[in-house]
Parts: structure tokens; C-alpha cells; sequence
């Protein structure tokens, strides 16, 4: 059934069609989207993105950086009304209890090819023989007896924990390390540097797939799924959203990002340091083409066109 905030702006639509007068794009309580940033770095910069084109709109975006299991509940209590970064089918256990209760809703893939999600090993530690989950208890003594993970919460280390806490693959006596995506990445720096083995979560996109020389392990496709844990990615908002914030709803449900652009974002965040709204702005400014698409029947807050808005106040 349609509702109520659906009917009101259908009925807007028309009125400005007969009347040529501008619309509500949204009510006023839709003027602040609210989005969940859950620490990494892809999804930062799609967040940031989606960010600066409603603030091109008009509205006032607030991002909160809130853990997975985090994310979902505040997205029952409506506390949180998008999340762009539900990896499948790795988060699965995360969001089916939501998505069966109906508080969130599955919008649609907003990366539907080319990422991938398991654990990875520098180069160096692959050419010593460790290519597969089981051989990494071959190398117990090298890794310390160690497994690197990101942030406490997350789908991939819980995975990982499985992993042990069910002996598989030998894996009873290892140790999940959890700190964030940048404390990984310094620790497979730091090993990479100096010549020594460490397994970590590794996924695409990201830049770590270009600053250093890693390679994916075979045989976890029970865990992480298969072909090197291949994913996708979806967008998924509090259930009502759409009904109440129907502009806004169709631009989060137009949204389609690729590998490079996610890649590219991210390099100007962990490679140049910039923050997410001022890598995300400039690279709109030099890819204005994906804007058509995403504010494809979208307009600003208050009703007017919003590709031409969105691309005034970049200074395009």
C-alpha cells in the first residue's frame, strides 16, 4: 500500500506540473538523512559521496560511526535511516533478524561486482607456500599464532572466530587479533617491511590492494563464500524511510558505485589523508558524469531540478 508521504509528494508532483509553482521535495522532517559510517574506508567514501550530493540538494546529512551489530539495531529504533555498507553474504546473520522482523529494508545492490572479502597474505608469505586456510597452521610459529581482524563486531572477524572456535583447519590454538581497519593495515605493513608472515582480512575495493603486494587464500569458501569470498554490496534503510522521505529514498535507491571510483575515494583517504567530505567533493568535481544517473528524477529539497543544483554547488 502507498503511503501517506508517498501520496502527499505524488500529489505535490501534479499540483507543480498544473500550477508551475515548486514543490516539497520532502517534508521537513526529512531534511536531515541520517547515515551509519561503520569505520571503513569504502564505506566512508560512499557515504561521503551520498553525503555532499544531499547536501548539493539541499538537505543536511549527519554520519555516525557506529559498529555493525550497532548499525542495525539503531536502525530498528530509527535512530539510523541508511546504511550503505551491508557486505553479503558475509553479514548475513546481521541483518536476516531485521529484515525478517521488516525494521530494515534491502533497497538494492549499490556494488554489485567486483568485491571480495577473506583472508589475504602478503606476497612474501605466499611464496613460502602459504596459498590455503589450511595451510595456514603450518605456519602457526611465523604468525605467532596469530590471525589479524579489524574492528570488535564485525561480520569478517566473527567469521574468523568460527573459524577457531571450531578447530577448523587446525585453527584451535590461534589467536584473532582485533583492533581497525588501520591498525591491520600498519601490522601488514610493518610485516611487509620487514620480511615476516601475518594473515589478515583482505578485501576489494581498497587500496591495500594496490599500496601493497598481497594474495587472497584459497579455501574458505565455507566461511566467506566462494571465489575468493566474492560479494556484494547493498544498501539498506529503516523500514518507512521511503514512504516518508520519498526524494531522498530515490536518490540512496539510484546510487551505483563501481570498484574504481570506490578505490580511487579511498586512495585520497588512507593513501593522501584527506578527509571523507573532501576526497568525496573532489571526486565529484572531476567525475560530474556519475551525478546524471544517481539524480535521475530526484530533486532538491525544496523542489527544484537537482542535477543542476547538485552541480552549481560544486562549482561545476
Amino acid at each position: 500500500m502507498m503511503g501517506f508521504g508517498r501520496i502527499f509528494a505524488a500529489g505535490a508532483l501534479v499540483f507543480a506540473a498544473a500550477t508551475g509553482a515548486a514543490f516539497a521535495g520532502d517534508p521537513d522532517s526529512c531534511k536531515t538523512v541520517k547515515f551509519s559510517d561503520v569505520g571503513w574506508t569504502d564505506i566512508t567514501s560512499t557515504t561521503a559521496i551520498t553525503a555532499r550530493v544531499l547536501q548539493g540538494l539541499g538537505y543536511t546529512p549527519k554520519t555516525t560511526v557506529l559498529s555493525v551489530p550497532i548499525t542495525y539495531a539503531s536502525m530498528k529504533r530509527k535512530d539510523i535511516d541508511v546504511f550503505l555498507g551491508n557486505w553479503q553474504p558475509s553479514m548475513e546473520n546481521d541483518r536476516k533478524p531485521y529484515v525478517e522482523d521488516k525494521s530494515v529494508v534491502v533497497v538494492g545492490a549499490n556494488l554489485p561486482t567486483g568485491a571480495k572479502y577473506t583472508l589475504a597474505v602478503p606476497q612474501s608469505t605466499y611464496d613460502k607456500g602459504l596459498h590455503d586456510f589450511s595451510d595456514i597452521v603450518k605456519f602457526k610459529d611465523s604468525l605467532g599464532g596469530k590471525i589479524y581482524g579489524i574492528e570488535p563486531g564485525n561480520d569478517g572477524n566473527r567469521l574468523v572466530q568460527s573459524l577457531i572456535d571450531g578447530n577448523k583447519d587446525g585453527l584451535k590454538d590461534f589467536k584473532l587479533v582485533e583492533s581497525s581497519e588501520q591498525g591491520m593495515l600498519a601490522q601488514v605493513q610493518r610485516a611487509t617491511t620487514r620480511n615476516e608472515d601475518v594473515v589478515f582480512l583482505g578485501w576489494a575495493p581498497h587500496p591495500m590492494n594496490v599500496n601493497f603486494k598481497i594474495q587472497y587464500l584459497t579455501g574458505g569458501d565455507d566461511t566467506f563464500g566462494p571465489d575468493f569470498g566474492s560479494a556484494v554490496v547493498y544498501t539498506n534503510e529503516r523500514a518507512g524511510f521511503a514512504d516518508e522521505c520519498p526524494n531522498a529514498a530515490k536518490l540512496i535507491a539510484n546510487l551505483k558505485f563501481t570498484v574504481d571510483l570506490e578505490n580511487t575515494v579511498m586512495q585520497k583517504i588512507t593513501g593522501d589523508g584527506e578527509e571523507g567530505s573532501k576526497a568525496a567533493e573532489e571526486y565529484l568535481k572531476a567525475n560530474p558524469g556519475v551525478l546524471d544517473p544517481w539524480l535521475q528524477g530526484v530533486t532538491t529539497f525544496d523542489g527544484q531540478p537537482g542535477l543542476p543544483a547538485v552541480k552549481k554547488s560544486l562549482g561545476l
